[in-house]
């Protein structure tokens, strides 16, 4: 399979008209065995006639213009028809008629403009030629004249199915970058919210709490220090989904794992939310893309815990096991508002998506007693 796509690519880069004038010369050369005389194509039976000068110029107006069957199909097409009706009422009936077919499907696959108004020339044209040979010759059944034009059409009709085809798949094709494109802007979108969203609060947080501690310059400065951590934390992870951008970076290295949501955890503390971190089990040995999605759902989770529910105790649970991750992030509802601006809604949706996708099962909704609560079963081992 090699050595022949290796002999066909240079084939491929030759001109297309290069490409498709052996078959004319197939034709014409096939017309010129003298055992072949007279076997071609014969509608209206005039009379068998000798090839001579006329009859060579019939040839070549029927073989050479398949050169351009697709660089100009309507030029190629109206010299291989005079050729053909100098042929048949000439009486040469060489193998070269046969290019007429060939002609009109190429028309029909590559032809883009005046397509109603060409059928309707050619159809006057055979219309004409039938009447022709019809005066001049011993005549031909009106059944016959119908039949070869059936034949006509029918190449005609190949040929346009052809282009069609191509165009239902250049459709798909073009619909399916476009998908792609959307998909892919609309996860980078998601990884910008999670990233933003988070360290952006926390830091907000943080600095809210800055303003009261100036009398306390010990745990100012420690604080301080905390938001300058968030912040060079939130630049790192710009960083990596920046890179991610670049085809050839090995992103999966960096990918956040579920070993990463204690520093989640620690970070969310330091903002002055009371958190309980629970993990049980054993990670599996090949998680896919669970091990991120665990990650997103305590991030955001947090978040909104920071945003909505300041100063409530947080609960964070995290189960595995070698089928799935189970994670569980709720607060007690005895927090305030944090000055922060509202969300969007966009964090939970993407987070309910990305479970999704994965096969797994996602809930967040107020839980008895009062608080909030966000729950997710996610399959490991999922590309």
């Amino acid at each position: 399979m090699t050595r022949i796509r290796r002999i066909a690519e240079p084939w491929h880069r030759l001109d297309v008209t290069v490409r498709d004038l052996p078959l004319g010369l197939f034709l014409l050369g096939a017309s010129l065995v003298p055992e072949l005389y007279n076997r071609g194509t014969e509608i209206g039976g005039m009379p068998a006639r000798s090839l001579d000068a006329l009859g060579v110029v019939a040839l070549c107006l029927q073989t050479l213009p398949l050169a351009l069957r697709r660089r100009q199909p309507t030029f190629a097409l109206v010299l291989v028809a005079l050729g053909f009706a100098l042929d048949q009422l000439s009486g040469y009936h060489l193998l070269a008629g046969s290019a007429l077919p060939i002609a009109l499907l190429s028309a029909g696959s590559h032809l883009g403009r005046h397509r109603s108004t060409t059928v309707a020339a050619l159809t006057g044209a055979y219309v004409v030629l039938a009447v022709a040979l019809q005066r001049f010759g011993p005549g031909e059944s009106l059944l016959g004249f119908l039949a070869f034009y059936l034949v006509l059409a029918l190449a005609w009709g190949a040929g346009a199915w052809l282009r069609r085809t191509r165009d239902l798949e250049r459709e798909r094709r073009r619909r399916v970058a476009e998908d792609t494109r959307l998909a892919e802007r609309t996860r980078i979108a998601r990884e910008l919210h999670d990233i933003v969203t988070h360290h952006v609060t926390a830091m907000v947080v943080q600095t809210e709490a800055a303003r009261y501690l100036t009398a306390a310059p010990d745990r100012l400065d420690e604080t301080l220090a905390t938001v300058t951590d968030t912040g060079r934390r939130a630049i790192s992870d710009l960083r990596h989904l920046l890179d991610l951008l670049d085809p050839g970076h090995g992103a999966e290295a960096r990918t956040p794992t579920v070993g990463r949501i204690r520093t989640l955890v620690e970070q969310t503390r330091r903002a002055g939310q009371a958190v309980e971190f629970t993990e049980q089990g054993t990670p599996a040995a090949s998680t896919g893309s669970a091990d991120l999605v665990a990650y997103r759902v305590v991030q955001e989770a947090l978040t909104n815990g920071l945003k909505y529910a300041q100063g409530s105790a947080t609960s964070v649970q995290v189960r595995h096991s070698e089928r799935e991750i189970t994670v569980e992030v709720s607060t007690d509802g005895s927090g305030a508002r944090a000055a922060v601006p509202g969300g969007s809604g966009r964090g939970l949706v993407g987070l309910r998506e990305r479970v999704d996708v994965l096969g797994g099962e996602f809930s967040a909704g107020p839980r008895a007693g009062g608080g909030f609560v966000v729950r997710a079963r996610i399959p490991a081992g999922s590309p």
